[in-house]
């Protein structure tokens, strides 16, 4: 049986015309003649279809998830699963295998550490040694044996310290609010789905994740995004579909 039909035969059971249920529902009446003839392209789209039909549900008698499942199954037109689609436009990255490090890399590094220790220490061992060359009447000789020792040290101890600096990212924090509407949302923290559902005005959901936290959404001017404390201006206008990576 489809959706339309559903409508149709749970609203005449419950005694309902159409035009009832259109003061009902502040639903035009041309609308839910087609929604009952199973065309949902006027609704404004997936979102404010399921709002439609679970206003209907209520009123003619049916558990609205019954008419949300029927119409995922029949008329949604999210066809591709929303991970799926986010990999295939580089939001999220396939996780890779990880090579393991073979021993002898970080051996040959000691020990190149630990001859450019040896290094240093006989460089300084000989300036701490020899002897203090008295001063002469030639200023060219004075001027240049001054800078000659100190510098040749410095370079070494900073080719040391170099591999020690590493790049970190904090965590993130993402709320989500339906102010101005419902809409369609799907959160990935952290390459795994969270959450895949409808959000309805009123709501405010909180995401947190260690380093990355991708979304997809459906009527995103209905909602009002914070990021890491600070809200974002509107990542959308009304009926489109955006995606966004936050880090």
């Amino acid at each position: 049986m489809t959706l339309g039909t559903t409508m149709r035969d749970a609203r005449e059971a419950a005694g309902m015309s159409i035009a009832t249920l259109s003061d009902a529902t502040s639903i035009r009446m041309g609308l839910l003649n087609e929604m009952e003839s199973d065309n949902f392209k006027h609704c404004g789209g997936d979102t404010y279809a399921r709002g439609h039909l679970r206003n209907i549900a209520v009123l003619i008698g049916l558990n609205p998830q019954i008419l949300i499942d029927l119409y995922n199954n029949q008329h949604a037109v999210e066809g591709q699963r929303i991970q799926d689609s986010l990999v295939d436009n580089n939001v999220i990255q396939v996780p890779r295998e990880k090579k393991s490090l073979s021993w002898k890399v970080p051996a040959l590094a000691s020990i190149l550490i630990l001859g450019v220790i040896g290094i240093v220490q006989i460089v300084m061992s000989n300036q701490s040694t020899s002897p203090v060359v008295a001063p002469r009447v030639s200023a060219t000789a004075s001027v240049s044996a001054t800078p000659s020792t100190t510098p040749s040290a410095t370079p070494t101890a900073s080719a040391v310290a170099a591999p020690s600096s590493t790049a970190t990212h904090g965590p993130v924090s993402l709320v989500i609010s339906a102010s101005r509407g419902n809409s369609y949302i799907d959160i990935i923290v952290d390459g795994k789905e969270i959450e895949k559902g409808s959000i309805f005005q009123g709501e405010t959901k909180t995401y947190k994740g260690s380093s990355v936290i991708s979304v997809y959404l459906s009527n995103p001017a209905g909602l009002d995004v914070t990021f890491n404390g600070k809200p974002l201006a509107p990542l959308g206008g009304q009926n489109e579909e955006v995606r966004r990576t936050f880090r």
